[in-house]
C-alpha cells in the first residue's frame, strides 16, 4: 500500500516479496518517468525466519496454479476452485492472471471491495456460476455447513460439484509437513 499525504509518502509491504526488479514496473511507484520519493517504508518481516528461507517466486507459484487449476477445470464444467484466500487484498495479481491464462472470471462474494481498482473489474464477477471462486467465508457456520463453497453453490441442474480447495498463504508454506 502506498500513502501519499502532507507529510510524505509511505510505502507498507505487507509481508509481500518483490523479486528484483519488479518495483521498476510497478505503475504506482512512479510519477511521469522517474520514481516517487518515498519517505518512509514499512517492512512487514512476519517471513524473516529461517522456514521461510526458500519461498517459490511470485511466478512460480502462479504457473503452479495455473497448471493445477487448467487441468482441473479442464474436466468438466463442475470441476471447480475455491481459493481459500484468508485476507481481503492481496490476490489481485493470481486473480487478473487466472482470469487472462483461462478465460474464467473469479467469483467472489465482495466485488465492491474492488471498485477503486478499476483495473481487476473485468476480471471478477458475482455470478456464482463460474468454476474459480474466491468467495469469502461467512462467519455464520449454519450458512457454510453443508456446502462445500462459501458462497453457497453446491451444485449445478442435479449435478454434484468436484470442488479442489487452493489456499494461497505463504504462512501456510511455511508451516507445512514435508
Amino acid at each position: 500500500f502506498l500513502f501519499e499525504g502532507e507529510n510524505g509518502t509511505v510505502l507498507y509491504t505487507g509481508d509481500f516479496r518483490l523479486a528484483k526488479g519488479e518495483a521498476a514496473r510497478m505503475e504506482l511507484l512512479h510519477s511521469g518517468t522517474r520514481v516517487k520519493d518515498i519517505q518512509s517504508v514499512y517492512l512487514d518481516t512476519t517471513f524473516c525466519d529461517p522456514k521461510f528461507y526458500h519461498i517459490p517466486s511470485r511466478e512460480e507459484c502462479l504457473n503452479g496454479i495455473l497448471e493445477l487449476v487448467r487441468s482441473w477445470t479442464s474436466l468438466s464444467r463442475y470441476h471447480v476452485v475455491w481459493l481459500n484466500c484468508k485476507a481481503a487484498y492481496g490476490y489481485e495479481y493470481l486473480f487478473v492472471n487466472l482470469s487472462e491464462e483461462l478465460g474464467i472470471k473469479v467469483h467472489t462474494n465482495k466485488a465492491d471491495m474492488f471498485r477503486n481498482m478499476p483495473e481487476i473489474l473485468c476480471h471478477i464477477t458475482t455470478d456464482r456460476y463460474t468454476q474459480i471462486h474466491a468467495c469469502r467465508h461467512p462467519w455464520d457456520d449454519d450458512c457454510f455447513r453443508g456446502n462445500r463453497l462459501p458462497c453457497g453453490l453446491t451444485c449445478q441442474n442435479g449435478t454434484p460439484l468436484h470442488i479442489i480447495s487452493i489456499k494461497p498463504s505463504t504462512m501456510w508454506f511455511g508451516e507445512r509437513n514435508k
